[in-house]
């Protein structure tokens, strides 16, 4: 069960949902203020407050759903300002189209639930074989169907307050035009790369620059030691928990015969069958001569059944098996129709069934296999029962295990040996620990949380044991600094080699932008000199063969200014120098200029959607408040940083 629902992330994704929603899911929009509390918000929808808890739950169920997506995602991620913000923004946003359903009293009738669990894909592995809800489903994750109806309720609800906006996007003809010339535009164009190598050879630096280029304050980042310290911690987890518990073998004996149909495959059967077609809608003497035509051909597999695959591919009326013999394969309950169901699970292997009548004629049944249907034996399950019980012993323990943790390197905090020693754990040193680690795996860590509360100074300066901190399900850490070393220059000595390749890169961009001025200012004087390679064409449409920035220079040039030249940084990899020639006449068909004004208005309704739910965002007056508005704020940090660089 749990395997299938591993399986099936894109239903996990619909159904998480619930835990993100607030819950007005269940007890409907209209009474759902009354249940907010003015304590601990973090956000405010018109007269509604979000709570840090459901900010909190917003969070779990966003990084459960990454996990899903991507699960060697690093943890340090879900501890990110940015990813705080986009749950806090996403529960937000279903407030505030919440509030617009109820405003505009927009409620799907029962009528539609039904038809869109009934057609949509999307749910397909949540219907039974006969339309129904499979709750078994739902139960694995905690939803009982009411639950479900509710969700289902709520998100088509508010799924109509910008889709009457979104599914409306239109683009005039002129509007439309103008796009398909930006984006199917083809220019000729000449350019030249003057890489740095090739005036990296020329330049020798002398000390006196090696040293002005070691001070100069814009490179202090790259010449500094991180902020580091040698560390120990101690984990408290559910796999260590596990090693120690004591599992009873009579105890894994009477789980094995309670749970045998967790371990007992469904049955499947493999039959044969020939199909004597008539349909609901035959008459009745084709009906009678059909069903004559099955029970003569019953009369001669009696007396000889070797003969069933001979007659299946001269008779049978399934295009699908006849070629086969009428072999079906393995099938279990639910897969065949009820009539044929019953009469093949009815028979032993190599039996055959009488006439059996269904919606499509006459069926002459054949089994020639069983599987399944039995339970494993205890030994083949042994190991997952020890697992399981060891996990569940070990889950007991953990809450007063927890208890004593949080407790003892609060009260102990000049030393984890006590709690450590108590708890029967291991203290773990590691040296040269990163207060940012970039790409460095330092383990647990390199949880954001923890280095916060590691080198936090008051904790850093007394080397005192961090708080018990959660780094994912059932696993507390606790951490202390045994040697702290703060950020520094590194001396000239440690870094001259670095500092002579940095210098000799930095002059050679220099030279190849010097070079690539000088040539455009002579060639653009005399033409007849230039050395540029075969003109090439360039268009959005083959954004992939060019760099990026010579294909966005060449294409940004004003057309009434061609023939044109400029110059572009590539970074590391130098400069280009760039002759636009001319526009070249679009070449584009009739079909093509139809996708893209339909496309064209699907990216107009949504940009349309977009702003009128910013719209509603006024309306209802958001506002981030307490740890809400600082996330916020901290998350906007490198927006600033990069516009203002």
């Amino acid at each position: 069960m749990f395997d299938f629902v591993r399986k099936h992330t894109r239903i996990l994704q619909f159904l998480l949902v619930l835990l993100i929603l607030p819950s007005f899911v269940v007890f409907g929009i209209q009474g759902y203020s009354r249940f907010a509390s003015d304590e601990g918000a973090v956000a405010k929808v018109a007269s509604q407050k979000i709570t840090q808890a459901e900010w909190d739950t917003a969070n779990r169920n966003a990084a459960e759903r990454f996990r899903a997506q991507q699960p060697d995602v690093d943890a340090k991620v879900f501890d990110s300002p940015e990813f705080k913000r986009q749950s806090l923004e996403q529960l937000v946003r279903q407030y505030v189209l919440a509030a617009a359903a109820h405003d505009q009293n927009l409620n799907p009738p029962t009528a539609r639930l039904v038809r869109v669990f009934s057609s949509d894909p999307q749910f397909s592995a949540l219907r039974n074989a006969d339309g129904s809800l499979n709750k078994q489903m739902l139960e694995a994750r905690g939803m009982t169907p009411a639950q479900f109806e509710g969700l289902l309720r709520q998100e088509l609800t508010v799924g109509q307050v910008l889709a009457g906006v979104a599914m409306t996007g239109q683009t005039s003809k002129l509007a439309n035009r103008q796009a398909v010339d930006a984006l199917f535009q083809v220019r000729d164009v000449q350019w030249l790369k003057l890489e740095p190598k090739q005036y990296a050879a020329q330049l020798n630096p002398t000390p006196e620059q090696l040293q002005a280029f070691y001070k100069d304050p814009a490179n202090a980042s790259w010449l500094t030691a991180p902020e580091k310290a040698d560390v120990q911690y101690v984990l408290l987890d559910l796999d260590t928990l596990k090693k120690r518990v004591t599992v009873n073998e009579d105890d894994l004996r009477r789980s094995y015969e309670e749970n045998k149909a967790r371990f007992t495959a469904a049955e499947e059967r493999r039959a044969s069958h020939i199909l004597i077609k008539a349909e609901k809608s035959a008459s009745s003497d084709q009906k009678k001569a059909a069903k004559a035509k099955a029970e003569q051909l019953l009369a001669q597999l009696q007396k000889n059944p070797s003969l069933f695959a001979e007659l299946a591919k001269k008779n049978s009326d399934d295009p699908g098996s006849a070629s086969s013999g009428g072999d079906l394969d393995f099938f279990g309950r639910g897969a065949m129709v009820k009539p044929f169901e019953e009469a093949a699970f009815a028979l032993k292997p190599g039996q055959l069934s009488g006439v059996v009548e269904s919606d499509f004629g006459y069926h002459i049944i054949q089994l020639t296999a069983v599987r399944g249907g039995q339970p494993q034996p205890f030994e083949a399950v042994r190991a997952q029962l020890e697992d399981d019980a060891r996990k569940q012993l070990a889950l007991r323990e953990y809450a007063g295990a927890a208890e004593k943790f949080t407790n003892g390197v609060y009260e102990q905090s000049d030393s984890l040996k006590p709690i450590a020693d108590e708890l029967k754990l291991t203290v773990q040193t590691v040296t040269d620990v990163l207060r940012e680690p970039g790409a460095k795996d330092q383990g647990v860590l390199s949880n954001r949380r923890v280095l916060d509360a590691l080198f936090d100074p008051a904790n850093r300066a007394k080397a005192r044991n961090t708080e018990a901190i959660e780094v994912g399900g059932n696993k507390l850490v606790s951490a202390r600094i045994v040697k702290y070393s703060p950020a520094s220059r590194q001396p000239f000595e440690a870094v001259a080699a670095k500092v002579r390749e940095r210098w000799v890169a930095a002059e050679a961009l220099k030279a190849a932008r010097k070079d690539a001025n000088e040539k455009m200012a002579l060639w653009k004087q005399s033409p007849d000199k230039a050395q540029l390679p075969a003109s090439i064409q360039m268009s959005r449409k083959t954004v992939f063969s060019q760099p990026p920035q010579v294909l966005d220079a060449a294409l940004r040039i004003p057309e009434k200014q061609l023939p044109a030249w400029t110059v572009v940084d590539l970074g590391a990899e130098g400069v280009a120098l760039i002759k636009v020639n001319k526009v070249l006449p679009i070449q584009i068909s009739e079909q093509e200029l139809n996708e893209t004004e339909s496309q064209f208005g699907n990216y107009w309704g949504k940009a349309e959607a977009d702003a009128y739910y910013r719209a509603l965002k006024r309306q209802y007056k958001v506002e981030f408040v307490n740890d809400g508005k600082k996330v916020m704020e901290k998350a906007a940090e490198p927006q600033k940083s990069a516009s203002a660089s």
